[in-house]
């Protein structure tokens, strides 16, 4: 495989077992059959892993990204997983297809989409992460961390071919905008946006055009598409992925899995409707239990070289992160004491698409307007004696 050659992730909840914990083992088999029967002349290479109750597909190929026979291939992978999922009655059977028919790419469809078109090096290594109970912005924090953070990656400061900084392509969900800021000059520009990260999200890093090694090549891609925008309603979180490339004039191994060594907050967890730790775990320990989670990230290193991968290493499955896991198992316990309450749940804008406003709405008949001009009263309610 000569020249450009791209990377695409496509992620799908499909159903769960028992609740939102789990991929079921025959649907995750069912699933890497139809891709390895089906792949022949499309793909050189794929891997399909997991995290909590998404399944995960990898491809390599050389048709660049939005192609519409790679999509169709996940897309139609997930629809033979979904009919395994629905004969034994899964939870949630076909959760993230959100649309009846496949209709040339994949994107707005339900299932989260990172690809990114590269020049590949001698040696092209990059590493998969997967989060679980979550939304794209959850990647904003580990993402500026690791490609602007000096303290978290001090190649910014002693790799000549880092110092000049990156370039930042940030989304604004909401209103479907884009724009691009440079690091260090646009830095706290940029954090004056990421920091609101149900509005704006990282989709993609790119090195600059001096970058003496990879001039202005994609380095890091995000899926960022908004389920609940998408179907009109709460139908679960997005459980973002992303790639990211490392060493040789990127950050390294250890400094990209460094952005994860603090289980910072982030919004999902249960319902979707509360914030949560994010805790880096191995994939043996990605499934989702307590109050359906707490929130996960798996991440899984790779080698590329022409167009095979050799890996998977699971890098969080290491004694450690063992310090961040116990971290954020305090967090829990600290936020689950509030309850319903906000910080620990989301505010209203946030829940706006969750099942919360019919709950509103049935109560609306029976609000009262103030009037702040007159002493303030109430009508009594009659108590029974012995109540």
């Amino acid at each position: 495989m000569n020249g450009k050659v791209t990377i695409s992730h496509i992620k799908a909840d499909i159903g769960s077992l028992p609740g939102h914990s789990a991929v079921y083992g025959p649907v995750l088999e069912t699933v890497e059959k139809y891709v390895k029967n089906n792949s022949s002349g499309l793909l050189s290479d794929f891997y399909i892993s997991h995290v909590g109750d998404d399944i995960q597909i990898t491809m390599i190929h050389n048709r660049g990204i939005d192609d519409s026979r790679v999509h169709k291939l996940a897309w139609d992978a997930f629809k033979a997983g979904t009919e395994v999922a629905k004969k034994v009655g899964l939870y949630g059977a076909g959760q993230d297809l959100l649309k009846d028919a496949f209709s040339g790419n994949i994107k707005g469809m339900g299932p989260g989409v990172a690809e990114m078109e590269i020049t590949p090096r001698k040696s092209e290594p990059f590493i998969v992460y997967m989060m679980d109970k979550t939304e794209p912005g959850a990647f904003n924090f580990p993402i500026y961390k690791m490609f602007a953070d000096p303290f978290n990656t001090p190649g910014l400061v002693i790799d000549n071919n880092m110092h000049e900084g990156f370039v930042f392509e940030i989304w604004d969900i909401i209103n479907g905008k884009k724009i691009e800021l440079s690091t260090p000059q646009d830095t706290y520009d940029i954090l004056a946006m990421i920091g609101s990260k149900s509005k704006y999200v990282i989709k993609r890093v790119y090195t600059k055009p001096s970058h003496e090694k990879l001039p202005d090549e994609n380095v890091a891609v995000i899926s960022t598409d908004k389920l609940s925008f998408i179907a009109g309603e709460y139908v679960g979180k997005d459980d973002p992925a992303g790639i990211v490339r490392i060493q040789s004039g990127l950050p390294a191994s250890g400094e990209s899995l460094e952005a994860f060594s603090h289980p910072f907050l982030v919004s999902g967890w249960m319902r979707g409707s509360f914030n949560g730790p994010l805790m880096p775990v191995g994939q043996k320990d990605a499934k989702m239990t307590r109050f359906d989670g707490p929130p996960r990230v798996v991440a899984l290193g790779f080698v590329l070289k022409d167009g095979k991968l050799s890996g998977p290493v699971d890098m969080f499955d290491d004694p450690a992160f063992d310090g961040a896991r116990r971290t954020a198992v305090d967090i829990v316990d600290y936020l689950r004491r509030m309850g319903p309450f906000e910080p620990h749940r989301l505010p209203d804008e946030d829940m706006e698409y969750t099942t919360l406003p019919r709950i509103l709405q049935k109560l609306q008949p029976r609000f009262q307007p103030v009037d702040t001009g007159k002493k303030a009263s109430r009508k009594k309610v009659q108590v029974r004696e012995g109540d």
